[in-house]
């Protein structure tokens, strides 16, 4: 019995030994691996957004391989349209999205600027574009130009936007027929980006935060969903699921932090009670069509400033942070089990962008400010690892070994389900591509012609597979308000590598 006993000790031993020294490998390995390059995914995440201009492109265009569309948009109403972005691998300008876009574009800038470099001019152009488009769509007084084009028109057809012969038909909000969303979210981001052109432009800057006031009023005055407005044209594809109320507390915000103005203040703050139900129910969220998450990390740098005024901004801050993070005890988000931040349904790569782009902006808030979550302390530096962590799985650190932004390292997607990459471009075939005629494209299963770098699609499921296939549009899919907020991630870690 003793020599058997010790026999299993000295086995026991062994397989401890054996178990530390493979933890202590896995540790030298990962050590070893080195982050991506940062820089380089930064350039290729703002270039990206000259693939998804609509309109007349400029002298410096870079992405050569897209021509001038869309030059009537508008005229069906006597108005110009012309300009703006197509959200996604589709023609249409859907502006709810768009308007979101440009908020966390110029959102990712006001913070990271001066990490930039070179991609500082490139990434204000790419604002520009955006709310110079705005600008005419919130040209008439208690109107607001919400959409262009038939989604359902538009989704029939597979075809260059350079060819498109779907309608152009324009829909607008209006007092009559409100939609507080979409205006607010607009009126977020001219405010957001004034912020941004103030130092260099101010005259601009100022344009748009008179805008952004005039269209914030509207929105305001005007309560009501544009599903009930125009409800026909934006639905299925940009319902708003979570009602207005947190994009009119968004553009407050946002108009606060623009103005300095006392009003907009007082306002967030009655109006955080007056929809507290709503906000309650939605404090993990945060997206295209959910503010809630953002309102109390853009607010809390105004709170840790003036602490008499915490309530409830911090608290719902912090419960957001729990609710997110995988250590968290209250923790309500998936992760796949190589540890990307997963929620069901269409494009999940706007998740781990949007939601770990508010981690890192309440992280460089809070600084030394330590949050509980039930017995677990949070810091900064979590906050800042698992942004990384996410991005870094972004970017090819995966269980496939890949990187789901186009262009970027030696292995990404070929066949992304997007209409321009896909189509050979005007340069290669000049003749005209019709509706039914791109649908051979569409269906090949040969790598798209045309590199759309940048874009980074919906990504894997939540086995972390990934099925490199232009149909599957749920995950081959890119779409601008993936990307904007990554500008600001890639930033960061590209001057804290």
């Amino acid at each position: 019995m003793i020599g058997s006993r010790k026999s299993l000790n000295s086995q026991v031993l062994i397989r401890l030994i054996t178990v530390i020294l493979v933890c202590l490998t896995a540790t030298v390995v990962a050590i070893k691996i080195p982050n991506p390059n940062y820089a380089d995914a930064l350039t290729k995440s703002i270039l990206f957004f000259e693939g998804q201009r609509s309109g007349k492109l400029p002298p410096n265009q870079r992405m050569t391989w897209r021509k001038d569309s869309a030059l009537l948009d508008g005229a069906d109403k006597g108005v110009d349209l012309v300009g703006g972005y197509y959200d996604a691998g589709d023609n249409v300008k859907f502006h709810f999205p768009m308007a979101f876009t440009t908020t966390m574009l110029a959102w990712s800038v006001e913070q990271f600027k001066n990490s930039m470099g070179p991609d500082l001019q490139h990434a204000t152009e790419a604002i520009r574009w955006s709310t110079d488009y705005f600008l005419k769509a919130t040209n008439i007084p208690n109107m607001v130009y919400a959409q262009v084009g038939n989604a359902e028109g538009d989704h029939n057809c597979w075809e260059r936007p350079e060819d498109m012969d779907t309608p152009r038909t324009a829909f607008a909000v209006t007092a009559q027929a409100p939609g507080s969303e979409v205006s607010a979210e607009i009126a977020a981001a001219l405010a957001a980006a004034s912020v941004v052109f103030k130092p260099t432009d101010p005259a601009y800057s100022k344009s748009l935060v008179n805008r952004a006031v005039q269209v914030f009023e509207f929105a305001d005055k005007y309560r009501g969903s544009y599903n009930d407005s125009i409800g026909p044209w934006v639905c299925p594809f940009y319902c708003n699921y979570n009602g207005y109320n947190d994009e009119l507390l968004w553009a407050a915000a946002w108009l606060l932090k623009a103005t300095k103005k006392p009003t907009y203040w007082s306002y967030v703050k009655q109006n955080i009670i007056n929809f507290k139900s709503g906000m309650e129910s939605g404090l993990s969220e945060f997206g295209w069509d959910a503010k809630h998450a953002g309102i109390n990390v853009l607010i809390s740098k105004f709170v840790l400033d003036n602490p008499s005024n915490a309530n409830p901004f911090l608290p719902y801050a912090d419960t957001f942070v729990c609710s997110v993070l995988p250590e968290s005890p209250t923790n309500t988000v998936r992760y796949t089990p190589g540890g990307l931040m997963y929620k069901s349904g269409i494009c999940n790569m706007q998740n781990p962008t949007a939601l770990s782009f508010l981690l890192l902006t309440y992280a460089r808030y809070m600084k030394s400010r330590v949050i509980r979550c039930g017995n677990t302390d949070v810091t900064q530096k979590m906050l800042i690892r698992f942004a990384r962590s996410q991005v870094n799985y972004i970017l090819g650190r995966n269980p496939m070994n890949m990187s789901y932004m186009v262009g970027f390292g030696t292995k990404f997607p070929q066949r992304i389900h997007h209409r321009g990459a896909s189509l050979p471009s005007i340069d290669q075939h000049p003749e005209k591509i019709g509706c039914k005629e791109g649908s051979q494209y569409f269906l090949s299963e040969n790598p798209n012609p045309n590199l759309h770098i940048g874009a980074v699609v919906g990504g894997p499921d939540i086995r972390d597979y990934f099925a490199d296939s232009r149909p599957n549009s749920a995950q081959s899919e890119p779409a601008t308000y993936v990307n904007a907020p990554l500008v600001g991630l890639l930033a960061y870690f590209k001057a804290h590598p």
